[in-house]
């Protein structure tokens, strides 16, 4: 996989699948990048989980800290990687470590490490650097486009609200990129059996 750019259908497949996400990292702060990209992907329907050693046994926007991934009491899908690029290579070991695995390694914008995305890729899970998924959620759904937030930078300023609030988008779109997880497809059999 070329990490210094990324096919749309890769990343709108991801984004597609991926249920369960881990953020690595996560500040309970409102004014850090990583609470209002938690928050944000909360919003659009993610079963948002915080990892953050300092915090565990928290509760932070109605969700329980945790302080590792191996803490987590269900399957993850894709792991968010909120954390310097030096400490990536940790993060990628721990949850190659998990049973099931992560599908997918998202590491947030400024943070690469090509060693540690070469192992996740080796132990087959796919990886994304160097990007926000709210951004690209945003970007995606055509979200961004309407709320005028195309400079690819984080920001805590709340959005001017358009109506009657944040229009809350799909990125249900085809894709053969994505593929399907174990997690996602047992939530999707849960919402057809009505939340059993």
């Amino acid at each position: 996989m070329n990490h210094d750019t990324y096919p749309d259908p890769y990343i709108r497949g991801i984004l597609n699948t991926v249920k369960t996400i881990a953020m690595v990292g996560f500040s309970p702060k409102e004014s850090r990048p990583s609470y209002f990209a938690f928050k944000y992907l909360l919003e659009r329907g993610y079963n948002m989980i915080p990892v953050n050693p300092g915090q565990a046994g928290k509760e932070v926007l109605g969700r329980k800290v945790h302080a590792r991934l191996a803490d987590v009491p269900e399957p993850i899908d894709m792991v968010d990687v909120f954390r310097a690029s030096q400490f990536a290579r940790s993060v990628v070991e721990e949850a190659i470590a998990l049973v099931p695995r992560p599908q997918v390694i998202w590491m947030q914008l400024g943070v690469r490490d090509d060693d540690a995305a070469a192992l996740a890729e080796a132990n087959g899970i796919k990886v994304v650097m160097n990007r926000c998924p709210k951004i690209e959620y945003g970007r995606l759904s055509s979200e961004i486009g309407w709320m005028g937030v195309n400079s690819r930078t984080l920001t805590s300023k709340k959005a001017q609200m358009l109506g009657r609030g944040v229009q809350r988008m799909s990125l249900n779109r085809t894709t053969l990129a994505g593929g399907s997880t174990q997690a996602t497809e047992r939530a999707q059999q849960e919402d057809k059996d009505g939340g059993s």
